[in-house]
């Protein structure tokens, strides 16, 4: 059973300015979770629980041994596939409920009490379920072949064909029991530590009265004083730095409980698991990474050096990267007027779209508010079908974060889309599952740009965006670079604090160009990036999406015929349909590397049309 923890899409760590006083936004809303349950201690919560474990060892009991023969007639096994994928959603809800109580303070002890032991309830529900996909890889291709041709069981052929894939990986009951319930006190353990680690952790900025948590202060990186940026980089780096054992220890570890799996479950490459839970070749990954890294030059490197002139520099210092243009204009966005634009430019592609999202803001399915001891950064849980999902913001009143929200409300437009496909199939790879947010940001920023006439406006907000995209493709693909150096050396033994410094200052320098001077400290910036700790090789997955959406938008932009309803038949079809069949009715395919670079080459234009305002 495949875990149905909150479905996590976070955003790279935003890299803005302090929170004006909350009064300056609004009113913000924060999350009503009564929809999954009413509280921690809600009978229902233990009802539920009991009811599942109660539905795990009947469904054990009943069809462990049987499915092979069950197979043999397409509607006896249907039956058995729909007890499992009921029982999927209702755990689905616990661990969601458990999850999102969590991240919203998870300094918390009873908080994070009440989402281990939901967590480990769960576990030992996983455990005893095991066997059910298991076995279903195990009848033979004929029999599985001739099942599926039933009208009720072929709807289930694109899962059944995705457990196929996985079928070399798979190791007999006993180890994967035990690879699952070790999961708690290895993967999980470890991870939790991160996360508590760092929602602890208070940076002292000079000026500031207070010590801020991390979110405030990665957001003075692009604050208009440059003495501020400065700053917050140099509190960022003395605390990470004394934090470097720990965060040292927690990547060794991480990375050598994933070397052990890979070993044991056949995977030759670090990053080939990844691949498969994606439902990507390779090849095509391959072609994307060679793709964005040649083009650094003509992205990355051309653009800092622009913005170093335009800042009167020669080079940026590495504080200086996202520092805002001299003539941006810098205003807070209240969030009721977040909101407004968002939802217009949602609705100027697609009035449903904007119906969808409306539902996030009336009913309270977004938490908004920058609060002590939640989790930093974005996301959308998909939660499971029978409910909804749920947006986390930071809300700082920013441009950058209105963009934000159109990304996670178009990660939830596309989860509520995909709802219908039921739990074993509305998940969508993290490749795919990109595309509506990342759509959800060019829809906003081309609608915002529309209206802006001031020739200055326009071309700080070409460089806002190029700045987002650049974050988005090329800096993902560097982590993308070192995850891949780090996991692959320490298949040799640990890395040393100063391995792994250095690895992070060879990458970046790659990536950003001779215009950005690394300063000293920069060295441990590696260690506040949860993807690294969370999903090892997730972050391609944003530049696959940027690059596809730029292709996408280029049709719309050309009146393709049947776009909006082409594109909602995509967001519709979850995990229901390989990236290949839900592109081919745009004429794209992302196995051609020719693919990648029209992605690359919008981009590129627009540092093209930047140069032409200088």
């Amino acid at each position: 059973m495949r875990r149905q923890f909150p479905g996590r899409s976070h955003v790279a760590q935003t890299d803005a300015g302090q929170a004006p006083k909350s009064a300056a936004f609004g009113s913000m809303p924060e999350w009503d979770l009564s929809d999954l349950y009413r509280a921690p201690d809600a009978p229902e919560v233990q009802r539920d629980l009991d009811a599942a474990a109660k539905e795990a060892a009947r469904i054990k009991s009943a069809y462990q041994g049987r499915l092979a023969e069950l197979a043999k007639d397409g509607g006896k096994l249907v039956e058995a596939i729909k007890d499992y994928e009921k029982l999927a959603d209702l755990a689905g809800k616990l661990g969601s409920y458990a999850g999102l109580y969590y991240v919203l303070d998870q300094t918390d002890p009873v908080r994070a009490k009440f989402n281990g032991d939901v967590s480990e309830a769960l576990t030992k529900l996983y455990t005893d379920l095991i066997f059910f996909e298991l076995e279903l890889n195990q009848i033979d291709d004929q029999t599985i072949e001739a099942a599926v041709k039933q009208k009720d069981l072929a709807r289930y052929k694109p899962w059944l064909d995705d457990l196929r894939k996985e079928k070399p990986h798979q190791l007999d009951e006993k180890l994967e029991r035990l690879f699952t319930e070790k999961s708690q006190t290895s993967r999980g353990a470890w991870n939790r530590l991160f996360d508590e680690t760092m929602s602890a952790l208070k940076f002292d900025v000079e000026g500031e009265k207070e010590p801020l948590t991390l979110e405030p202060t990665l957001n003075f990186l692009s604050d208009t004083d440059e003495k501020k940026r400065k700053a917050a980089s140099e509190a960022l780096s003395k605390v990470f730095k004394a934090n470097l054992p720990l965060f040292t220890l927690i990547t060794n570890t991480l990375a050598k409980d994933k070397e052990i799996s890979d070993r044991w479950r056949n995977f030759a490459d670090v990053a080939d698991s990844r691949h498969l839970a994606n439902r990507v070749e390779a090849p095509v990954v391959d072609a994307l990474v060679s793709s964005v890294r040649a083009s650094y030059p003509q992205l990355s490197h051309r653009y800092y050096a622009m913005k170093a002139k335009w800042l009167g520099k020669t080079k940026l210092a590495s504080w200086d990267r996202n520092a805002p243009l001299p003539d941006k204009p810098e205003r807070t966005i209240s969030w009721a007027e977040a909101e407004k634009i968002v939802l217009d430019a949602y609705s100027g592609f697609a009035p449903e779209m904007a119906t969808i999202a409306k539902q996030f803001f009336d009913k309270r399915w977004i938490d908004a508010p920058v609060k002590p001891g939640k989790a930093p950064g974005a996301f959308s849980a998909s939660t499971v079908p029978s409910v909804h999902p749920y947006v986390m913001m930071n809300y700082l009143g920013k441009p950058r974060d209105v963009m934000t929200l159109a990304h996670e409300l178009g990660h939830g437009v596309h989860q509520w889309l995909a709802r219908a496909q039921g739990p074993l199939l509305a998940p969508t790879p993290l490749t795919l599952a990109e595309t509506a947010s990342v759509f959800g940001e060019m829809l906003t920023f081309r609608a915002i740009l529309g209206e802006t006439k001031n020739k200055r406006e326009r071309k700080a907000m070409i460089a806002a965006k190029v700045e987002d995209m650049l974050n988005t493709v090329v800096r993902q693909i560097a982590f993308y670079t070192f995850e891949r150096k780090v996991h692959e050396e320490r298949r040799k033994g640990e890395l040393t604090s100063d391995r792994l410094n250095a690895i992070w200052l060879e990458v970046q320098a790659e990536s950003l160009g001779p215009a950005i001077d690394l300063k000293p400290g920069y060295e441990v910036f590696w260690t506040y990036i949860p993807h690294f700790i969370h999903s090892p090789f997730y972050v391609y997955a944003y530049a696959f999406g940027d690059c596809l959406v730029n292709s996408l938008y280029g049709l719309y932009a050309e009146a393709h015929p049947g776009f909006v309803a082409k594109y909602f038949d995509l967001l519709k079809a979850g995990g229901s349909k390989h990236h290949s069949e839900l592109l081919a009715p745009f004429g794209l395919d992302a196995r051609d590397p020719e693919f990648w670079k029209k992605g690359l080459r919008v981009i590129e234009g627009m540092i093209d049309e930047l140069e032409t305002m200088t």
